[in-house]
């Protein structure tokens, strides 16, 4: 059944094709899936009582799990559309799987209990951690081994930091790391969706010149079909934020960013871009520390250092929209990305 889309089309259309299918699927499903939705969540999602006192009014109600819409509509696209025989492929698609049903089952029992804690952060991470761990590992003895422990320096092609048995503890913590900042970045209408398409538009063009062979990148064999699985999930995500935008229809939940947030983490892996992947995501890597400074400025002083974290949250509370926090911080991925893709000139 895939064959006639992934065997014979040159890897430029197939990239094509990946990105339109999941967006046609994403669009022509998402009203379906959210009035079941709502159908099944009489409450929607339950909104954090300690979060800005205005989401009690504007988000009670809406509905969460959209993050099947995108998971559904890229993986049926790249099931159609990438050699799903390469490692890489499988590996991306696993991580998807996996991180989807742990976050499934956590925005389940979120709505179950109508409880904004439900999977508990040890058995959370456990999950996350051992999911990472067997695709760093896989990925680490699929990459050619004069490159598969090293991390490449961004902008100095020819520098190789060789560190050995640490790589793949350190790529489980890249992989984790990631799907954990994407989770504490969706908290506003279209926020996480919008970083993620502008994050995996970059990282589809790193991959695919990865596996160009080219004096652009480091030659990494077959990761040009990793561009076929960003398309597809840049798809799906513009899909889906037709339907996340303010004022959101639905919420993305923990089922979609911490499987996103993962396969981003794992395509920098994948393709030796680690470094560039705390570049680029910068507003990711912001959420993340906002929240680490908080929880820990809160324990020495007994007072919070922002207003409220994450720091989408702390601007909301400066009086900024809701839309203008949105804006800025796409803006400020925009810039990020372009700084990253200096990689491409130098």
């Amino acid at each position: 059944m895939f064959a006639f889309f992934n065997m014979e089309w040159p890897l430029i259309y197939r990239i094509c094709g990946a990105f339109v299918v999941a967006l046609v699927i994403s669009l022509a499903f998402g009203a379906p899936l959210i009035s079941f939705l709502h159908q099944h969540q009489q409450k929607g999602q339950p909104i954090r009582a300690d979060g800005p006192q205005s989401h009690l009014k504007t988000k009670k109600g809406t509905p969460t799990m959209g993050g099947l819409l995108i998971l559904g509509a890229a993986i049926l696209s790249i099931l159609f559309f990438a050699q799903i025989q390469y490692h890489f492929v499988w590996v991306s698609l696993m991580v998807l799987v996996m991180y989807g049903i742990t976050g499934f089952i956590d925005d389940y029992w979120k709505v179950k209990r109508q409880s904004s804690n439900a999977m508990t952060a040890r058995m959370k991470l456990f999950l996350q951690f051992l999911t990472a761990l067997l695709a760093a590992s896989i990925i680490t003895a699929a990459t050619t081994k004069n490159i598969n422990t090293g991390l490449t320096i961004p902008y100095f092609k020819d520098v190789v930091l060789n560190i050995g048995w640490l790589y793949i503890p350190f790529a489980v913590v890249v992989i984790s790391g990631a799907s954990n900042a994407v989770n504490l970045s969706d908290g506003l209408d279209g926020l996480a969706s919008g970083l993620l398409i502008i994050a995996f538009c970059f990282f589809g063009a790193v991959a695919y010149f990865c596996g160009a062979d080219s004096s652009i990148m480091h030659y990494i064999p077959r990761s040009g079909e990793v561009a076929v699985v960003c398309a597809a999930v840049v798809g799906a995500c513009l899909g889906f934020l037709y339907y996340n935008k303010p004022k959101a229809r639905v919420f993305m939940g923990d089922t979609g960013s911490l499987a996103l947030g993962a396969l981003l983490g794992a395509v920098s892996v994948m393709t030796k871009s680690e470094i560039l992947l705390a570049i680029v995501g910068g507003v990711f890597v912001a959420e993340t520390l906002s929240v680490m400074i908080q929880v820990a400025y809160y324990k020495k002083t007994g007072k919070r250092f922002f207003k409220m974290a994450p720091i989408h949250h702390h601007f909301e509370q400066l009086g900024w929209s809701e839309k203008k926090v949105v804006f800025s911080f796409w803006t400020t991925a925009l810039v990020l990305a372009g700084v990253g893709s200096l990689i491409f000139i130098l």
